[in-house]
């Protein structure tokens, strides 16, 4: 794609375009370049698949090959790295593992050289580094003289938008966690002495906002591109979740803007799927009238040790074990990975403690096990069989049968949802409740009941308007989107991830939970990065 294809992006961290062997079209490292690949719409098509690939894959060899240097292929998966930053650090989620830098997470120590924020890193900027260039080529007067004809310019000029929406939903995530990470687009100047400049949230927030106010006029309609990629209800659901986070990243609330953008995804003609547990298993992406967009996964042709086949195996057990025996409820065969199993992710207590009884047996969003010898508290966060088995993302399918048994029983065919339907009925009730116009109190509650008896089958689920209130708000949230990677960020916006306002088991690294300093509500520039780069300074309290 271009003739020199490392491209450093200030981090000290060598970003290669890799090849794919396997169906996604990624363009081969060394032998491609921009006068050949941007010759016509299906050359471009190639190269957006290479960046959408990104969200996939983590290397052209195979499962456990990465295309980041320095980091290992399990650590740098995108949704992988995700979940571990969002849901570890929380109190939905426990790991067994010992790894480098997974528990620091449960006893929110993390420091600069943590290796899974360096892989969620360095994995976003290599994402915004191949929308770069992918930006950077996508004009009808490409240098390769190629001749385009003016529905193709139209095609392309969607892809474009298209790449924007990626590097500005990338650009989001960055400002989530790391609040100030170095920032460059397609016109910052590329090469071994040319290091992007620091930006500041306020100011990150801003440029993520005009960027989706601006490609989604030129993205396809609402649930007319292809399954897998960014259409205007993509760019609008992103908007609505960061201006729900507006306060925080800004210092401004903007709730009647999430108000304006949510009722706009709301009205684009999604509905909710029937049955809750269909949207994590195995066959998610038939008909599924409530994603707006996910990140595909196929246990054949995009093998990979992170995204869901993270999710699924790290929740269970191998098949070796017995009924009663302690850790059978999170064995393989709850889960459709009968050659998979790696003992690891688990809830604490508090996630299914927001499904009080009696509810906790009709609500059915709380996809957990229990089976003999499986306690709910734990006192060492090392026995798997101790804490909550989460079995809401599988890979069996909606009939009941695993997902591409022809995968080897381990890599998983589950897709992972970004946004959906659900999202945007909740961020239209809090913003409301949160003072927001635009929006009235009987149109949320309403949209919250739609949850509710999804979730209970009927309408007994159903609350008044009395019970709408902003800590029902925040246990609905975890009801609805438990392992989804927003618990990190929802307990920030509520002011109980910090501090000791609210305490979950292990929180701090203590059994019970303890309070902890203000700053770890974001998370510290790797310091890989601020030894490369002059122009970074650390986030306070690193």
């Amino acid at each position: 794609m271009n003739k020199n294809i490392s491209i450093i992006i200030g981090c000290g961290l060598v970003l290669f375009l890799a090849s794919c062997n396997k169906d996604l079209n990624r363009l081969p490292a060394n032998s491609v370049f921009a006068d050949s690949v941007y010759r016509n719409v299906a050359g471009y098509q190639g190269a957006l698949a290479t960046v959408y690939a990104g969200y996939t894959l983590t290397g052209s060899q195979g499962p456990a090959s990465s295309d980041i240097a320095g980091v290992d292929a399990g650590t740098s998966d995108f949704v992988r790295c995700l979940w571990n930053v969002q849901e570890l650090s929380t109190d939905e989620a426990v790991c067994a593992w010992g790894d480098p830098g997974v528990p620091d997470f449960h006893n929110m120590s993390w420091t600069s050289s943590d290796p899974i924020l360096i892989g969620l890193y360095a994995r976003s900027l290599y994402q915004i580094t191949l929308c770069n260039d992918f930006i950077t080529h996508c004009t009808a007067s490409a240098e390769s003289g190629a001749k385009i004809s003016g529905s193709d310019t139209v095609t392309i000029a969607e892809m474009r938008a298209e790449a924007r929406f990626l590097r500005a939903f990338q650009y989001a995530v960055l400002m989530d966690a790391f609040a100030n990470p170095p920032f460059a687009t397609e016109t910052t100047p590329v090469g071994p002495l040319s290091f992007p400049k620091q930006i500041q949230r306020a100011d990150l927030f801003k440029y993520v906002e005009s960027e989706l106010l601006a490609c989604a006029t030129s993205l396809p309609a609402p649930r007319t591109n292809v399954y897998g990629r960014a259409d205007q209800a993509a760019a609008w659901a992103l908007l609505a979740r960061i201006y729900l986070n507006a306060g925080v990243y800004t210092g401004t609330n903007r709730y009647t803007d999430a108000i304006t953008w949510s009722s706009k995804v709301i009205g684009a003609g999604y509905t909710l799927m029937p049955h809750y547990a269909n949207l994590f298993e195995g066959d998610n992406n038939v008909n599924n009238t409530e994603q707006i967009l996910s990140i595909p996964y196929d246990g054949i042709n995009t093998q990979t040790y992170g995204g869901t086949t993270f999710l699924v195996n790290s929740a269970c057990a191998n098949s070796t074990y017995t009924p009663g025996s302690p850790g059978y409820a999170m064995s393989t065969a709850n889960y459709g990975v009968p050659s998979g199993g790696w003992a690891g992710n688990r809830s604490t207590a508090s996630l299914p403690a927001l499904f009080p009884t009696p509810d906790s047996t009709k609500d059915k969003r709380g996809i957990f096990l229990n089976e003999p010898g499986v306690t709910s508290a734990i006192a060492n966060i090392s026995q798997f069989n101790q804490g909550v088995p989460v079995n809401k993302f599988t890979n069996i399918t909606s009939t009941g049968v695993e997902a591409e048994p022809q995968a080897g029983g381990t890599f998983v065919s589950t897709d992972f949802p970004l946004f959906r339907l659900a999202e945007q009925y909740l961020i239209y009730a809090e913003a409301v409740l949160q003072g927001g116009t635009g929006g009235d109190a009987t149109t949320a509650l309403g949209y919250i009941n739609l949850l509710r008896q999804r979730a209970y089958g009927n309408a007994s689920g159903n609350i008044s308007a009395g019970q709408l209130t902003l800590p029902f708000i925040l246990d609905e949230r975890g009801r609805e989107l438990y392992w989804e990677c927003f618990r990190r960020t929802d307990l920030i916006r509520f002011n109980e991830f910090t501090g000791g306002t609210y305490l979950w088991p292990w929180k701090g690294g203590v059994a019970s939970g303890t309070a902890v300093d203000a700053h770890y509500a974001i998370y510290p520039i790797p310091v890989t990065d601020l030894q490369a780069n002059s122009n970074l300074t650390q986030n306070p309290g690193y």
